[in-house]
């Protein structure tokens, strides 16, 4: 993966000047000496990197999504589950719910909304996000004609501390026949 030069953020529009300041002045020798190495890899960027996915459940509540840059895991919980005690983490505390489609049959999206993230990176190169994010995703499975599945996640991002106003984002992951290219890797900071 390539990692954006320090002051590339077009994508990121609603970056205020704080967050423009924090961005440009990214140092990612300074993130690894301080054993942040891994806050690109935070539950607001982690499904933007280029990944593979292996999607599971934990338990009869809790879905757990493994990805293999950065070695990640997210747990989705199911039902009205207190957080965990202790700090945040980088995949904060994910609540989810199925929602029914809008028309006849069958679908629907799961929507996920996650708090109490340790603050990192919206994108590699510094663009931060704070501990108030809060994140809703959608994810939603699309199969096309030849037989391919997609795993579409629209990603919502709302921070008042570096975003004027709200950040949307969507990524697609094809599904892939076996796990023969699955192979974690630990956090980068370059």
């Amino acid at each position: 993966m390539v990692t954006p030069p320090r002051g590339d953020y077009p994508d990121i529009q609603p970056l205020n000047d704080a967050g423009k300041k924090i961005a440009d002045a990214w140092d990612p020798a300074k993130d690894e000496a301080a054993g942040e190495q891994c806050k690109g890899y935070a539950a607001a960027n982690i499904m933007r990197i280029p990944t593979r996915l292996r999607i599971t459940w934990a338990n009869d509540t809790t879905l757990k999504i493994e990805t293999d840059a950065g070695a990640q895991t997210r747990l989705l919980r199911f039902g009205n589950p207190a957080p965990p005690a202790g700090p945040p983490d980088w995949q904060g505390f994910s609540i989810a719910q199925w929602e029914p489609s809008a028309g006849r049959g069958p679908g629907g999206s799961l929507k996920v909304v996650t708090t109490r993230m340790r603050p990192g990176y919206l994108q590699k190169n510094g663009v931060p996000f704070s501990a108030d994010t809060r994140m809703t995703e959608y994810f939603d499975l699309v199969k096309e004609p030849n037989g391919d599945q997609w795993l579409v996640v629209k990603s919502i991002i709302e921070d008042p501390q570096y975003l004027t106003r709200t950040l949307i984002r969507s990524t697609h992951f094809r599904k892939q026949a076996d796990a023969s290219g699955w192979n974690p890797t630990p956090c980068n900071a370059r």
